[in-house]
């Protein structure tokens, strides 16, 4: 008996153990996988509550602010009349009138009217029941303040009314035959009143000023998009110019050199020559021109960049540029020579320039007459070549100058434009003797 008893345990629990050992196996990985698993710290669980607040809508975000305003203050007001429960009959709805006065606050935003309507409505209940102890109306005020902040003229004063009359008909109910009962009542609401206020007059002001800064930056796009068309219509003129008048020159001289040659190497060397350094004062000019577009720390771009730009003193290196084009010129410089606005130097250059340039054009070999008169208040610079002219049609302009003359080309109208921009004078077309003649008069002040 005790053989078979001994033979039936050694059987079972060998049967058993197998099953129990794998059970065990799993708990124990189940164990180490848990422990291995990271846990939520509450650093955390905050990152991701603030990354899903700011991930709200605007409105939402404020409900949910509202919303946790509401929770906290009920949960206060319980606290508040917790105390005193056992006075209040019965204290179950006491507690649930407390807490549901401040729960309208979760809407008080998007809908201000309502929620003071509803909180009031359940704080007058609760009063109408003669509870002994009540808090103060904090829910109440604060939606008071909303409905002064966010909502009409109207509104507002109905809401004044309204609030009068509550805090009148809760003072005539029984025990409140204090007089600073009432006085408290005003000043709570009416320091919600005034904080509704100032924040509807802060709002007011931010949207002014955001209208305003609105209609500045606007007004700055404008004018730097105008400054912009103004600098391109600049370089462009002045891109004319300098072409215009450089590589004019140096096409003369080219057709020059073949005329020349071979009879006359010597004056075919010196037009070779006139190319040359015609050529490199357009290179240089250009660069002058482009670095203000292109600024590099180059010392050598920052040279060019900030050479002078051609006035009235490289005059004479204007006339001997247009005599080596074989323009037979005469240079006339009267009154006091004076230093001139930059503005007006420029103009007055490049009036000269493209005058000069035309007359190499146009009427080749021919006499070209320049006079630069200095008075008190203008500068006249005039330009007369004989020989055959554009074509023009004579046009006299006062005020801002306008171009009549025919005929392709954008050399007169630049002068039309630069005179203009200085306000003065600008009177070009044919000659008597079949020339043409530019007369500009530039007001110094």
């Amino acid at each position: 008996m005790a053989a078979a008893t001994g033979a039936l345990y050694h059987r079972s629990v060998t049967q058993t153990a197998p099953g129990a050992a794998s059970g065990l196996a799993a708990a124990g990985a189940a164990f180490r996988g848990a422990a291995r698993r990271p846990r939520s710290r509450p650093g955390d669980l905050v990152a991701r509550a603030s990354a899903r607040y700011a991930a709200l809508p605007p409105r939402r975000r404020d409900v949910a602010q509202d919303t946790a305003l509401a929770v906290a203050l009920a949960v206060l007001n319980l606290l508040s009349i917790v105390p005193y429960r056992s006075q209040m009959h019965p204290a179950w709805l006491a507690l649930l009138l407390v807490a549901g006065q401040c729960l309208p606050l979760a809407l008080r935003r998007l809908l201000p009217v309502p929620a003071l309507i509803a909180s009031g409505l359940i704080r007058n209940v609760y009063d109408a029941l003669l509870f002994g102890y009540a808090p103060l109306p904090l829910a109440p005020a604060i939606a008071c303040a909303t409905v002064a902040e966010r909502s009409g003229l109207l509104l507002r004063w109905l809401t004044v009314a309204g609030i009068s009359g509550g805090i009148a008909w809760s003072q005539a109910l029984p025990g409140h035959n204090q007089p600073y009962d009432a006085i408290i009542q005003v000043f709570i609401f009416g320091a919600a009143w005034g904080v509704g206020t100032l924040s509807r007059y802060r709002r007011a002001a931010l949207a002014a000023a955001a209208s305003r800064a609105a209609r500045a930056e606007a007004a700055l796009d404008r004018a730097a998009a105008s400054a912009a068309a103004a600098e391109r219509l600049r370089i462009a003129r002045e891109l004319h110019d300098v072409v215009a008048h450089h590589v004019s020159l140096m096409a003369v001289q080219a057709e020059a050199v073949g005329a020349l040659l071979p009879a006359r190497p010597e004056a075919a060397a010196a037009s070779a020559d006139l190319i040359g350094s015609t050529a490199r004062t357009a290179m240089t000019e250009l660069r002058r021109l482009l670095g203000v577009l292109r600024f590099t720390e180059d010392p050598e771009s920052e040279r060019v960049r900030l050479a002078p730009v051609p006035s009235l003193s490289d005059l004479d290196q204007l006339v001997d540029a247009a005599r080596g084009s074989g323009l037979r010129v005469t240079c006339e410089v009267s009154g006091p020579v004076t230093a001139l606005p930059p503005g007006i130097d420029l103009t007055a250059y490049r009036i000269l320039q493209e005058s000069l340039t035309n007359a190499v054009r146009h009427a080749p070999g021919s006499a070209a007459a320049v006079r630069v008169c200095y008075g008190p208040a203008e500068l006249v610079v005039e330009v007369g070549n004989s020989g055959p002219g554009p074509g023009a049609r004579a046009a006299r302009v006062a005020g801002p100058a306008t171009v009549m003359a025919g005929g392709p080309g954008y050399g007169l109208a630049g002068i039309a434009e630069r005179v203009a921009s200085c306000g003065g004078f600008l009177a070009l077309g044919p000659a008597g003797d079949g020339g043409f003649s530019v007369t500009a008069r530039l007001p110094l002040s």
